[in-house]
């Protein structure tokens, strides 16, 4: 099964070699962080060394709080931050509490051995909920590092458990010092097949997004533009083109409801799509003293977290396409969440229509009746928003369960 799965890996930088010949900007981005990782490497200066590996931008963020509770537990430690995805790596490439950025090479054997050569006084490597490598879990497990992976969610249609599913199994047994997983399901499934080295240490992202809560700062500009304003205010956050045409189908009574759009593609085409949908619109860069207008478009990157403060309700994009965007930035204030269909592979998501603070629509009839109440009964609006300030409550204190675990 090693050989066919290095095959594989094979094939798929292959792949990225054709596509980037072709022009593909990520694969280009790839290949060039593939050839470049030992200079990264040699930026490690003999302290000992956490290796943290994220697929992308997302899972870097669920790593942060550990990476972040790691240093601080042991101060004379440095980082070594890998990605997978460029949509993490040139994001994230001048992250100030690693010594070393880069890009994971190929899980070849030959440059897994170089690679994990090439780092003095490795004392652990984590992993981030489903970046599973296996060349390279077998060169950590043959040289005896400690090696964890968090945030990790296991369902049984994955490969792990299918027939042909005992080889990967194995190097789940053998190669992990520990699994932390998210839930009861992931526990139980990993312990009937005879991996014990695991527990339930839930979801990092709602350590890291209360953190970000917590130090938000507030916005100037979003505040005058609020100014006397007294009526409700919906954030869009990561909204697509259907979003944003059901939300334009709004008609809340008297209520005087005021839109914050961040839009999760901001380009020039998007944004002039935006305001000829919102005549009434002004864009976030523009917006100067004595803005008025009923919907404010933010058109750069990096504020959306920040402005889930100004929400009355919360409306997270995504949801008319492969699935529905961070919910729990919002959750974190708690505002109460609408999104479309496609939500069902999210957990929080399930949980929070559950609890009675997330709402599901399947056009804009639907949204109009959910949104209804939040903006006109204040009873209703209550409601929903203590069901998610408990939930993030309930769901805090990962980060400290998968230090304390490894502490011991």
């Amino acid at each position: 099964m090693r050989i066919i799965y290095t095959i594989g890996i094979w094939f798929y930088g292959l792949g990225v070699h054709v596509a980037a010949a072709f022009g593909h900007r990520n694969a280009r981005l790839m290949l060039r962080g593939w050839h470049h990782w030992r200079e990264e490497l040699a930026k490690l200066d003999g302290r000992p060394v956490a290796w943290f590996h994220a697929a992308s931008l997302g899972e870097f963020e669920q790593a942060r709080p550990v990476l972040e509770s790691y240093l601080e537990r042991h101060s004379g430690h440095q980082v070594l931050l890998t990605f997978f995805s460029p949509s993490g790596y040139e994001v994230r490439k001048n992250y100030p509490k690693a010594q070393a950025v880069c890009y994971l090479p190929p899980d070849l054997p030959l440059t897994v051995g170089r690679f994990v050569r090439q780092i003095d006084n490795l004392q652990a490597v984590f992993f981030v909920k489903y970046d599973f490598w296996f060349n390279y879990l077998g060169a950590l497990h043959s040289r005896h590092v400690p090696t964890y992976i968090f945030s990790a969610i296991f369902r049984p249609d994955q490969y792990f458990f299918k027939w042909y599913g005992l080889w990967f199994r194995r190097k789940l047994k053998e190669c992990y010092t520990h699994l932390f997983v998210q839930n009861e399901e992931s526990l139980q499934l990993l312990k009937t097949h005879g991996i014990d080295r695991c527990s339930i240490a839930g979801d990092t992202r709602f350590d890291r997004v209360h953190q970000i809560a917590v130090a938000a700062e507030r916005d100037a500009k979003v505040e005058r533009w609020l100014d006397g304003h007294d009526g409700k205010v919906l954030v869009g956050g990561s909204t697509w083109p259907p979003d944003e045409e059901i939300i334009h189908q709004l008609n809340v009574g008297g209520s005087k409801l005021r839109v914050i759009l961040a839009p999760h593609v901001i380009s020039e085409e998007h944004l002039c799509q935006i305001e000829r949908l919102f005549p009434d619109s002004v864009r976030y860069s523009k917006c100067g003293d004595g803005c008025n207008q009923q919907v404010l478009i933010i058109d750069n990157i990096g504020m959306l977290s920040k402005l889930y403060r100004y929400a009355t309700v919360a409306y997270i994009g995504g949801g008319f396409g492969v699935g529905i965007h961070n919910i729990l930035e919002a959750v974190t204030f708690g505002k109460p969440v609408l999104f479309g269909p496609n939500y069902h592979k999210f957990k929080e998501a399930r949980d929070i229509i559950a609890r009675g603070g997330g709402f599901c629509h399947h056009n804009a009839d639907e949204l109009q009746h959910n949104i209804e109440p939040l903006l006109t009964n204040d009873d209703a609006l209550r409601k929903a928003s203590q069901s998610c300030l408990e939930y993030m409550q309930e769901n805090l204190g990962s980060t400290t369960k998968i230090m304390d675990t490894i502490e011991k």
